[in-house]
């Protein structure tokens, strides 16, 4: 119909199939295009992929020539069923020239292949080149990594066989031996092979290079052994040429290093080439050649000067002898020792045995001894034999020994028959040699050392520094030349506290201290040094004094203490019975003085003795003035000073050594409360208390307040008591009246709160003081302020201000005994106790039926 699209694509949509790894060109599908009569001139627009699905440009479109078109493969990116889709739909596109279009869909199905399989990591890009150092031991070398696409499990295989390197299934290469550079190929070439189950398969190679190391020691490749020269060769004269190899060089000519290990001044070896050269000169008939003409050499060739492999090679060189010399005593010179005093005839050496005459011809090797001589040669002997022999004794601690400690003797020596030197010494007829001989006396220890006292006192200060000398033994030895003594302590120089106390110098017998000196612990100390002359020693006593000095402070007890004092406590009673103790380890009791260094406001305290004791009682000095304010602390902190100069004269202080002790006491001045007796057993307390703020006592305001609170409810319960108590106890009105009203301060310090309580107690009297008036003792209880006097139990109650009129109590009708009138006071007075009566109670006691204080 005129409707339809035209079909320009024949054999399209289609569906084809290629297989993954497609090289690029491999057709794909083909299909040709269909150029309608009116479009003479053929196509426009060539078929053309104008879009895919999944996006790709692994296809393309080819011309066949004409009207015919192929679909192929570009290469790029290669197809791989694996990893890319399975897939690919292309949309081709046509235009012919006259304007008509077509479009359609071809269908690629990728197919898999078995493909092979493939290495990776270095292997997978290039040769593998392992590096195996000789002398590793068998194990693994290498991991080869490989994969198959289809991710089949794949087999490794290794070939040559022979070689000594085996794969695991892993993929593991692992040496089966360890290598020998020096003996071994130095490389290996492996094809490894890796093949899947559809038997594909995929070939490297591995290369495998035995690195070599430095294992293999040099060895000499000279065989000589014995080597012979004249004597009196000229320095630089080549004796041998060593020669050595090392295996680790291979073929290259080797770098080694030559030595001679043996010390020997005659011969030396280039270290490079090897030579041995003679450098000394080689004379057959002195010693030590002429004893020894073999000289042996340890030559040394090292592949390395540090750290390398080395071998050893002895040689001999045997000097021989050229008849060119006189007869010889090798050595000409001899130094031998002796014992002083040793005995007459002992032998000291043979001559003949040092002597020869190294000429071959035995009628010239004869030779006679002659001519002892010498200083001091008269002690010795020389037999025709050439045995020399002592004929005297040599003391060396006699005073007529000459004090020679060598002797030099010379003995001649030469031949019986006819020289013939005309070669070498043209101007003799005859040659002799001297023959110089050393005899050392060598002394014996025959003395002990003997100490220039039997025993040594040294006096110690007790504060003498640690490291101080003390004093210095000294010994001495008859023995010459004197021997060197050495200084040690043995026994006794320490104790449980400290090993050594004491050192002594080993060279000069200094004694010094090494720990603190204490005559409170020890008073002595008694050790035991010894003087050595490394084989005779002997002892000596040393003792020290220590000495006494006052290094220690007094001790109190008790070192603190709290005490409270009524403030009406009388002068000169001692507070509360207390004293304190004291003692000084280096002090006598008599020593001590007492003096209150801080605290002691008005001077209202003191000790007493002041000196002269171990004991000393705080007494009250002077009275406590608050009313008209010379007093104003209620607790006083004493810091009570003892020291121990009291013996010491005035001129001696300035240089004796003073200690102190300290003793802090606490001291709380207790107010004089003011009591009245009550009318019945059964007693109320009325308390008038005046609280003092003090800026230091932060926590009284807090406290008062709290007690206010506490104490209001109760207050108002014992106001409730009182009323119906007096209602039934107290006079008619007319005469209560009468009662003189209570006398206020004359005036009120600020900053002051009164505040009055009532409280019904079950006393428990905890304190006590004197009454000032009667000086009676009286108990009290610190809480409440009910008082009593000492050993009685019928309560007081504290007194208000004013007395109670001696008539009320008559006219309460209950037959109490009166109150005792108030004592005759000045104005003065009675203020000062209504000011009392405003202050903390004084831990006042419960007494008698009279009064305390009244």
């Amino acid at each position: 119909s005129a409707g339809r699209r035209p079909q320009l694509l024949q054999g399209l949509p289609a569906t084809s199939t290629v297989e993954e790894n497609s090289a690029a060109g491999v057709a794909v599908y083909n299909f040709n295009v269909t150029v309608f009569p009116l479009a003479s001139e053929g196509v426009a627009i060539l078929p053309t992929i104008v879009n895919s699905n999944p996006l790709t440009e692994a296809f393309d479109i080819e011309s066949e020539g004409g009207l015919v078109f192929k679909v192929i493969t570009t290469g790029n990116p290669v197809l791989d069923y694996e990893t890319m889709p399975k897939r690919f739909d292309l949309q081709i596109f046509v235009e012919d020239t006259a304007g008509r279009t077509d479009f359609n869909t071809l269908t690629i199905q990728v197919t898999d292949k078995n493909e092979h399989p493939v290495f990776r990591g270095n292997m997978a890009i290039q040769t593998v080149t392992i590096y195996v150092l000789e002398g590793k031991p068998p194990g693994r070398i290498y991991k080869v990594d490989a994969a198959d696409p289809e991710n089949a499990k794949l087999k490794y295989s290794l070939l040559p066989a022979t070689a000594p390197f085996l794969i695991m299934e892993s993929g593991a290469i692992f040496s089966t031996k360890e290598f020998d550079y020096e003996k071994d190929p130095h490389g290996y070439f492996l094809n490894i092979t890796v093949t899947d189950p559809d038997g594909l398969n995929s070939t490297r190679t591995v290369n495998i290079n035995i690195m070599n190391i430095n294992d293999e020691s040099p060895y000499f490749t000279t065989k000589q052994r014995i080597y012979r020269i004249p004597e009196e060769q000229s320095p630089g004269t080549i004796v041998a040429n060593i020669t050595a190899k090392d295996p680790d060089d291979e073929d290259s000519p080797s770098r080694l290093f030559y030595s001679i290990q043996s010390s020997d001044r005659h011969f030396s070896i280039n270290p490079a080439t090897g030579v041995l050269q003679v450098t000394g000169r080689l004379d057959r008939d002195a010693l030590p050649l002429r004893l020894h003409p073999n000289i042996s050499l340890m030559v040394r060739v090292e592949d390395s000067l540090r750290n390398g492999h080395a071998s050893e090679m002895e040689i001999t060189i045997v000097i021989e002898d050229v008849n060119d010399n006189p007869p010889e005593c090798n050595p000409s010179a001899f130094r031998k020792e002796t014992n002083e005093n040793t005995a007459p005839g002992t032998f000291l050496v043979d001559l003949r045995n040092y002597c020869k005459d190294i000429d071959a011809d035995p009628s010239n090797n004869q030779f006679v001894f002659s001519g002892l001589s010498g200083f001091g040669s008269n002690n010795f002997a020389l037999e025709l034999t050439g045995r020399l022999v002592m004929t005297g004794t040599i003391d060396l601690e006699n005073p007529a020994n000459p004090g020679v400690e060598v002797y030099t003797l010379t003995v001649r020596v030469q031949d019986t028959a006819h020289p013939n030197y005309s070669s070498k010494y043209p101007f003799h007829i005859s040659f002799d040699n001297i023959i110089y001989i050393y005899i050392r006396i060598k002394p014996v220890n025959e003395f002990f050392p003997v100490f220039c006292n039997l025993s040594y006192v040294f006096s110690v200060s007790e504060i003498t520094k640690v490291g101080s000398s003390i004093g210095r033994v000294h010994a001495i030895d008859k023995d010459w030349p004197p021997d060197v003594i050495t200084y040690s302590i043995v026994a006794g120089a320490g104790n449980r506290d400290y090993t050594n106390i004491f050192w002594i110098s080993p060279a000069k017998g200094d004694v010094r201290i090494l720990a603190r000196l204490d005559y409170e612990t020890t008073q002595k100390h008694i050790f035991t040094v010894q003087a050595s002359d490394e084989e005779k020693s002997t002892t000596a006593s040393v003792t020290v004094n220590v000495l006494e000095v006052n290094d220690e402070e007094p001790v109190c007890s008790p070192n603190f203490f709290s005490l409270q004092i009524p403030v009406n406590l009388a002068v000169g009673t001692n507070i509360n019975g207390f004293r304190i103790e004291c003692r000084d380890r280096d002090s006598d009791p008599r020593s001590f003085r007492y003096f209150i260094n801080e605290g002691n406001e008005n001077s209202h305290f003191t000790f007493s003795p002041s000196a002269g004791s171990n004991t000393s009682r705080l007494i009250l000095a002077s009275r406590f003035d608050y009313e008209s304010g010379l007093d104003t602390n209620w607790i006083y902190s004493l810091r009570v000073h003892i020291t121990d100069d009291n013996l010491v004269s005035a001129r001696d202080k300035t240089t004796h050594l003073i200690k102190t002790g300290t003793v802090t006491l606490s001291i709380r001045v207790i107010p004089n409360p003011t009591t009245a007796t009550t009318t019945t057993p059964g007693f109320t307390v009325v308390t008038r208390r005046e609280n003092l703020y003090s800026p230091s006592a932060w926590y009284v305001p807090f406290i008062v307040t709290l007690g206010g609170l506490l104490l209001l409810g109760l207050l108002a319960y014992l106001g409730l008591l009182l009323l119906t108590r007096l209602r039934s106890r107290c006079p008619p009105a007319g005469k209560a009246r009468s009662i003189p009203p209570i006398n206020a301060p004359e005036k009120k310090k600020p900053k002051k709160e009164v505040v009055v309580t009532m409280t019904k107690l079950n006393t428990v009297f905890d304190g006590e003081a004197r009454d000032p008036v009667t000086g009676r003792m009286y108990e009290f209880n610190t809480r409440s302020g009910a008082r009593r006097w000492k050993k009685s139990s019928e309560p007081l109650q504290p007194m208000l201000a004013m007395q109670v009129m001696s008539s009320a109590t008559e006219n309460s009708g209950h037959g109490v005994d009166r109150a005792e009138a108030p004592s005759k006071k000045e104005p003065s007075e009675k203020r000062k106790e209504l000011t009392a009566a405003t202050k903390p109670a004084a831990k006042p006691s419960a007494g008698q039926s009279e009064t305390p204080g009244q």
